[in-house]
């Protein structure tokens, strides 16, 4: 049974971060703290939810909330040990068939990234060249959509060209 508190306390947390990501991206020095605020916040929080029910899959939360609690972790970068410790449990998670092999699959590529290694699946976007996003370094390249495809994810080309200026 759904903890429908915890659902949509979830929710609410990553509104708040939706609403300041724009000022985030932007030179706005005061956006940018604002926006880092909520997302230190966001991962105490979530330490704490992991703390007293374990990871939010959708068994507990719902599927929106799970996805909800993935994207607090993926967007806790200046906690890279909450970042860790939500891996270790997403990949339980998945093991037992209650998490998102694709969203596992995304935060592994944020956490190497944050740790300045090489990413496997190509999720991270370092920048945007001829209006074309741009990842950061991949592990061996060449098998990259191959990766992608495993967990679920589309060719890159196919991403690229989705997100491209028309």
């Amino acid at each position: 049974m759904a903890n429908d508190a915890l659902a949509q306390e979830l929710i609410d947390m990553t509104d708040e971060d939706r609403r300041r990501q724009a000022g985030a991206l932007s030179d706005d020095f005061t956006a940018q703290l604002a926006h880092r605020r909520v997302t230190v916040r966001n991962a105490d929080r979530l330490a704490e939810i992991i703390d007293e029910h374990g990871w939010p899959t959708a068994e507990l939360v719902g599927p929106e909330a799970a996805r909800r609690a993935w994207l607090i972790a993926q967007h806790a970068d200046r906690q890279l040990h909450l970042q860790r410790r939500a891996l270790t449990l997403m990949t339980e998670a998945v093991r037992a068939g209650t998490g998102d092999i694709t969203q596992l699959a995304m935060l592994r590529d944020r956490i190497l990234v944050n740790e300045g290694r090489p990413q496997l699946y190509g999720t991270q976007i370092a920048g945007v060249v001829d209006g074309a996003p741009v990842p950061w370094p991949c592990e061996d390249p060449d098998q990259l959509d191959q990766r992608r495809a495993e967990v679920g994810l589309e060719p890159f080309a196919v991403h690229v060209a989705k997100h491209a200026p028309a």
